[in-house]
């Protein structure tokens, strides 16, 4: 075949990659039915890996979703006043841009869209089972498949787990006696009641959080009274957040160029915080204090400006932004109380000093379970080994990716992965990556299952373990980075290009490929 026909196959092909990419998935000469391949979960890191998957050829794929549309966190966080932290063009897949974002820092109904358009780009709707929520994933070592239980006892099988349940899909109810005795109206703000009406209403919110900094500058003039219980406070920077102009939206479009050089600025930008996080946290004064500037010169109360600044060194919690949220700590109708809750009754919330503080609705902006990995899963590998049972020091992954003793079971979003200082979306990628070539890995072993050595794992978390020590996380206070021994099981220590080093490629050394009946040595 001359070169001149080469190139202009080449030419078709990334147009037609261009106009329709679902369309060129679909029409690949060979695609690859085998593995069968199971995701659980349809946030970025499942939606991501399908269509990642999908465009090296591999068809025969199952998203299983718990709920009856896409998105993860963002479907499930409607609270008011939702967003993001991490740059809009930074809090998206390379391979998918996205010109014309509202802001700097998406909503969460925009980026919602921005997902379900993928679903509808890269086809992914044909391979998405909705309302399946999977309650059991069982390795069956004499076949060398996984068999998943749905929550209305369906069984499936394939050779291939993938789970993409994210950190933050199952929200932490605060630990109270008497939750269960309020009358008046309570939820958390993962699952907001958006049918009932805040007006004029006395409401008690417990948790200062990254969602609750979002919602209560929301609703903070809509009630009567707000009685904000705090634990512990927040270090709270200004957001650089403005809405995009429409020339800038044209200019991203147009200038394709532009725009992938203001995503790289922005990738630098956010890098170059890890220094502080990881090495230098003697860097972070420098925030501490314009935190502080801010807080003095929006807060005029001068019991709430002590109680607003934090007793704890900077970035051992997460760091939060917003540039709304002193403005309504200041406001006459909130009410910061650090008294400590004792119990809830019928009509409100008592403190230990026995303050008894009446209120119609009781809003839990306290977080998520983020140290709990895949629960409420059960989730048994070779020999009828539990995760939990291996997780009963802390949970531990390979390259955050496998677990030695689950066999063909890839974890995105899994133990150590989390950043504090960019987007996870970047070590997402990096994980797709290291997945699609550990499928590569198995075409060369048919029939087999590939089982990460437990050496191999024990000297990995070894050193990420040694990396966090001398990190700004380990400086003493509760965080949610934190597991119920005390052990960081969230973040990655280090930068994410490391990341990106350390997944670069897969070696098979560090795996065991066991066949049908074998038993590992």
């Amino acid at each position: 075949m001359s070169s001149i026909r080469l190139t202009y196959i080449r030419i078709l092909k990334q147009k037609d990659h261009n106009n329709n990419a679902g369309h060129m998935i679909m029409s690949q000469a060979s695609l690859r039915e085998h593995p069968s391949i199971l995701i659980i979960g349809s946030g970025f890191g499942g939606l991501g890996m399908a269509i990642k998957l999908k465009l090296a050829g591999f068809n025969n794929l199952t998203l299983l979703e718990k709920a009856d549309r896409v998105g993860g966190t963002w479907r499930d966080n409607t609270y008011p006043g939702a967003a993001c932290d991490v740059q809009s063009h930074f809090y998206s897949y390379s391979f998918e841009p996205k010109h014309d974002w509202s802001r700097k820092f998406g909503l969460q109904r925009e980026i919602l869209g921005y997902m379900e358009h993928c679903v509808q780009k890269y086809r992914l709707g044909s391979h998405i089972r909705f309302n399946s929520e999977v309650q059991e994933a069982a390795f069956d070592d004499k076949t060398n498949q996984w068999s998943v239980t749905l929550a209305n006892g369906e069984q499936l099988t394939a050779n291939v787990l993938i789970t993409a349940t994210g950190q933050l899909n199952q929200p932490a109810w605060p630990n109270l006696k008497g939750l269960d005795r309020f009358q008046g109206k309570m939820f958390h703000s993962a699952r907001w009641d958006h049918d009932y009406d805040l007006s004029d209403k006395r409401v008690a919110v417990i948790g200062t959080g990254a969602s609750a900094l979002q919602f209560v500058p929301e609703i903070a003039s809509k009630v009567k009274q707000l009685d904000l219980f705090q634990r512990s406070a927040a270090w709270v920077l200004p957001k650089p957040d403005r809405p995009f102009k429409r020339w800038e939206q044209t200019l991203f479009q147009k200038v394709p160029a532009w725009d992938r050089l203001y995503r790289y600025l922005i990738y630098w930008k956010n890098e170059s915080r890890a220094l502080a996080f990881t090495k230098f946290s003697g860097l972070l004064e420098y925030y501490a204090n314009m935190a502080k500037r801010e807080a003095r010169k929006q807060v005029t109360d001068p019991a709430k400006l002590k109680k607003i600044i934090p007793d704890y060194k900077i970035g051992c919690k997460r760091i939060l932004i917003s540039n709304d949220w002193y403005p309504a700590i200041n406001r006459p109708n909130v009410n910061l109380i650090t008294d400590p809750i004792d119990h809830i009754d019928e009509s409100g919330v008592i403190t230990h000093e026995g303050h008894h503080h009446e209120v119609d609705a009781i809003i839990c902006g306290t977080g998520f379970r983020a140290s709990e990995f895949l629960s409420p899963i059960r989730i048994t590998g070779r020999g009828g080994k539990t995760l939990n049972e291996a997780w009963q020091n802390g949970a531990v992954a390979f390259k955050g990716i496998t677990v030695s003793g689950f066999p063909n079971m890839f974890m995105l979003y899994g133990p150590n992965t989390n950043l504090a200082h960019n987007s996870i979306l970047y070590m997402l990628e990096s994980q797709f990556r290291y997945v699609l070539e550990c499928l590569e890995a198995l075409e060369k072993y048919p029939d087999s299952a590939m089982d990460v050595r437990q050496d191999r794992q024990d000297r990995f978390t070894h050193v990420v373990q040694q990396g966090l020590e001398d990190t700004v996380w380990s400086s003493g206070c509760t965080s949610w980075y934190l597991d119920e021994h005390g052990r960081n099981t969230i973040n990655w220590p280090g930068f994410t290009f490391t990341y990106r080093f350390a997944t670069r490629r897969v070696d098979t050394a560090d795996y065991q490929f066991l066949y049908p009946g074998q038993t590992a040595g």
